[in-house]
């Protein structure tokens, strides 16, 4: 007998629906076959299934079986059609009696020898892809209900064992409890439930504005100085003065998430921005996606937030290189013979950096130890292109004891966080009319002449500024860019030359002679 169960596969960040027929012939035959481009964990499933039908007391056939898994010319992969595949085979052995049932939901879950239910990857795409093909309900593992549960008009049941879903049809859908998810209520409950504080940090002002103002515009920064300055201490607080997530990209984040199996048990929406701190030891696959059954990589779990890179020069030069392409697109294609996928990858970068190898060049008090030549020769571990693409280069000097062992209380990241909020506002007003714009740091150059236009007191300024500190060309587009922020931080219609001054403060790196 022939019979049709439901389940799933991810591709990207979206799912496919996948038919899994099962088909007992009378005809002898060997071991069951499984069909339409299965990896190897899906052929050795029929081991796990056969183990977890005799465990439980049911029979399996002796006679010839066959699992086609359609449409057959896409790859499967993955643990997760272990529980459709049983509970077809135990439909088509007439063990399971109201059959007709199971056309009408998706079943997803990997199975152990005894019939446990274990977790599974992507059960959000998975739901939003049954309710869109107007499947009746899903059945997903307990741990995985409520991510799917989030998917409204859409029966969501989780289980723990085998029998739980067995006795869920041959009890007439009774029997399981459906999973219900105020998803607003808990999104909006953690939005600002977070770790750190600016308030935390003693000192450090100059820093703290200007990765405010990286924050209000959508720039990616780098921040230069000794080691134990505060970088990677004022890095980590920068998703905490962002604009809170919207539903819409906190949507697209938990998708991208639950996909790559980062989502914790029981988890819902992703309530915050993500903040993404890979090693430097990083490869390029790990770092932008892919690999045989490709997964998204640190710059897409990074999406709709913060991608902090300590230590950049040591990274490998060939993983920074591959960062360029998706910075520009915010996205990145892993192209393969069959199929071309699309990851979002719309982040804030922010680096870190010591000055030269022992840290201490241009310090205050300590002197520099490096040999002629070599702060230059440390800097360049860092391509042109890639450095094109940050617009703040902010010089991090260490704090002084006085400002340590202050009382003076600091700015909380709430007021910093309501200040960036307004400038973000000003700008979704200004690029309404412009899809896939929403901060000054993703203007065009066309859109640069058109919106950043500066007095002729700011252009004689800009003009001296780049001729005195021998600016290169590529300060010119991105010193605009940041005083457009800066003048919607303060308000201002118009980019005064107070606003361009300070923007051009911030491209140190862009100094001929910088490095000696």
């Amino acid at each position: 007998m022939l019979v049709k169960t439901y389940g799933s596969a991810v591709y990207g960040v979206e799912a496919i629906s996948i038919t899994i027929e099962v088909n007992w012939m009378t005809q002898t035959g060997k071991d069951p076959t499984i069909v339409g481009l299965p990896d190897s964990a899906v052929k050795e499933s029929m081991q796990r299934v056969e183990s977890t039908i005799k465990t439980n007391g049911f029979q399996m056939p002796r006679t010839k079986v066959v699992v086609n898994l359609a449409p057959a010319d896409i790859k499967k992969s993955g643990t997760a059609f272990d529980l459709p595949i049983a509970i077809g085979l135990l439909g088509a052995t007439e063990q399971i009696e109201n059959r007709e049932m199971l056309e009408k939901y998706v079943i997803m879950g990997e199975l152990s020898l005894d019939g446990e239910v274990r977790p599974i990857k992507g059960a959000l795409p998975i739901a939003i892809q049954a309710r869109k093909e107007g499947f009746k309900g899903l059945i997903v593992p307990k741990v995985n209900a409520k991510e799917a549960g989030m998917v409204n008009h859409l029966q969501v049941y989780g289980v723990t064992h085998i029998k739980e879903v067995i006795d869920f049809f041959e009890n007439n859908e009774t029997g399981l409890e459906q999973v219900i998810v105020n998803t607003r209520e808990e999104f909006f409950h953690s939005q600002y439930d977070f770790e750190f504080d600016f308030a935390d940090v003693k000192g450090q002002e100059n820093i703290k504005r200007a990765l405010e103002i990286a924050a209000a515009g959508g720039h990616n920064a780098i921040l230069i100085g000794p080691p134990g300055a505060g970088k990677t201490m004022l890095a980590k607080r920068l998703p905490t003065i962002l604009p809170p997530l919207s539903l819409q990209e906190a949507l697209e984040t938990t998708k991208i998430h639950s996909v790559a199996g980062k989502l914790p048990e029981n988890a819902t929406l992703v309530s915050k921005r993500p903040f993404r701190s890979p090693h430097h030891t990083i490869s390029d696959v790990a770092l932008v996606g892919g690999g045989g059954n490709p997964q998204p990589g640190e710059i897409s779990l990074a999406h709709n937030g913060v991608l902090f890179l300590d230590e950049l020069p040591e990274f490998k030069r060939t993983v920074l290189e591959v960062m360029r392409q998706p910075m520009e697109e915010r996205r990145v294609t892993i192209s393969r013979a069959k199929v071309a996928l699309d990851f979002p990858a719309s982040f804030m970068l922010i680096a870190s950096m010591n000055p030269c190898p022992c840290g201490f060049y241009n310090h205050p008090e300590r002197e520099c130890t490096c040999p002629p030549g070599t702060v230059q020769k440390y800097l360049n571990k860092i391509s042109g292109p890639l450095l094109d693409r940050i617009d703040l280069h902010v010089e991090v000097t260490p704090v002084a004891f006085s400002e340590l062992s202050g009382v003076k209380p600091q700015e909380h990241s709430a007021d910093i966080r309501d200040r960036v909020i307004k400038a973000r506002e000003i700008q979704a007003e200004r690029y309404k009319n412009n899809p896939g714009i929403y901060c000054n740091a993703q203007m065009s150059s066309k859109m640069l002449k058109e919106i950043c236009v500066i007095s002729p007191v700011g252009a004689n300024l800009l003009k001296a500024a780049m001729e005195k500190l021998n600016l290169s060309a590529r300060a010119y587009d991105r010193i605009l860019k940041v005083s457009r922020t800066i003048a919607d931080l303060a308000g201002s219609a118009d980019i005064k030359p107070e606003h361009l001054a300070e923007a051009i403060q911030y491209r140190s790196l862009d100094r001929e002679g910088w490095a000696g």
